[in-house]
């Protein structure tokens, strides 16, 4: 898709433009660049056991070392600005898990925060400049916008997408279909005559959810509904090799190079149909919301993974925190919500070791409480030893760090 250009400044001093044409190879890259954003990081810090924070300061230092790279250009490099799309879709992720699994920031409260901070940048950008379009980086403060709404975009779509995860309990395979069906109608709206800026962006921040998604199912245990089994460091690798040998294309062909600084009239845009194609985006946002609040009600596929969890006549329930712990000590509660909170910690510095040890400390704990806890509230009870089997799976069978940190938050907002 592509997008208007406004007129050159005449204050600042004009470039080259510093961006690539929205082509195919554009949208691949992008997809690329989110998955290895998503599995990448979680290789770092987890499986190299680096740690969460250790690992975002490290990226926001290479971040900054290639920013500067692509920023000292004078025009638009496939080198240097597809390795800082792949860094900042790192950098995103990790910002967006610090606030997640380190801060204890509810994902709906980091969404909602990175929606306001990504329409305050669009707004000083437009404010300044006139035009939000991508074909128009011709100035240092118009690429600086450029580069922090990207940044934005990715750790919006990563709280976004951990968020729809975490209401859905969708497998990863199955949680790429909304971001994918989204995306086709945005490219549909956009073929008829939407706004190609906003289509553009939009598609932007749903690319991210659908790469990160795409990168857990390849990386994820080898099982029907879960995942092929690649793992974290495979698939980065295989993503990491298809970036490289696209940029090296590019680089050779220059088929994404945008020539000149020439107005551009928009191949698909019909000023007429905005409006119209505006509200087709809207319902398709409003019937979004309505598929995840439906599918937040049923029961999440991780707490009967196994075939485990709820009888029969309880398969259909969820319930709140507040439901779930209404009827249970609170000094209880509370020594359930250290436990699964020091599991938290220990899967932020990678410490698997660590993570065992507070599992089975939390295990014999619940066990310990089952014949004080049931008679006071079954349905609860069983509501969270499913999850409890969920995250018992996860640890000492899969070992995978995705389902590990899923289980634990779950537990962790169920817990309150």
């Amino acid at each position: 898709m592509t997008t208007t250009t406004a007129s050159r400044p005449a204050a600042a001093r004009v470039l080259l433009n510093k961006v690539p044409e929205v082509t195919i190879w554009f949208w691949l890259i992008k997809i690329l660049c989110t998955t290895v954003g998503e599995s990448f990081a979680d290789w770092i810090n987890m499986q190299l056991g680096v740690g969460l924070v250790a690992t975002a300061i490290i990226f926001t230092v290479v971040f900054a070392a290639v920013l500067i790279w692509q920023i000292s250009t004078s025009r638009y490099r496939p080198a240097a600005y597809w390795l800082t799309v792949v860094v900042v879709s790192v950098t995103g992720t990790l910002y967006t898990d610090i606030l997640t699994d380190q801060l204890g920031v509810p994902l709906w409260i980091s969404t909602s925060v990175f929606t306001v901070a990504l329409a305050v940048v669009f707004g000083i950008w437009w404010t300044r400049e006139r035009t939000l379009s991508i074909h128009s980086i011709v100035t240092r403060p118009r690429e600086g916008f450029y580069w922090l709404a990207v940044l934005v975009t990715f750790a919006l779509g990563t709280a976004a997408g951990d968020w729809t995860l975490e209401l859905t309990g969708w497998s990863p395979g199955v949680s790429v279909l909304l971001p994918l069906a989204l995306i086709a109608i945005i490219v549909a709206c956009w073929r008829i005559g939407a706004n190609p800026v906003l289509a553009f962006w939009l598609a932007y921040i749903l690319t991210r959810p659908l790469g990160a998604n795409l990168g857990d199912w390849l990386a994820s245990p080898k099982t029907p509904d879960q995942g092929l089994g690649l793992g974290t460091l495979v698939t980065s690798l295989i993503f990491l090799a298809a970036i490289l040998a696209t940029v090296v294309y590019l680089t050779i062909t220059r088929a994404d190079v945008i020539e000149g600084h020439r107005d551009r009239t928009p191949k698909y845009h019909r000023p007429r149909r905005e409006w119209p194609l505006l509200g087709v985006m809207v319902a398709a946002t409003v019937a979004a919301g309505i598929l995840l609040n439906w599918a937040s009600a049923q029961p999440h596929a991780n707490a009967a993974a196994e075939g485990e969890g709820p009888n029969p006549a309880e398969k259909n329930v969820h319930l709140t925190a507040a439901e779930a712990t209404a009827h249970f000590p609170k000094t209880d509660v509370a020594q359930f919500r250290t436990l699964i909170t020091s599991m938290n910690t220990d899967l932020t510095k990678g410490d698997q070791a660590g993570l065992n040890t507070a599992v089975d400390a939390y295990e014999k704990a619940w066990d310990d409480d089952e014949s004080k806890l049931k008679p006071l509230d079954g349905k609860a009870w069983d509501y969270i030893d499913s999850q409890n089997d969920a995250l018992f799976t996860s640890v000492r069978e899969t070992k995978n760090p995705a389902a590990e940190k899923q289980a634990v938050q779950a537990l962790l907002t169920t817990l309150g």
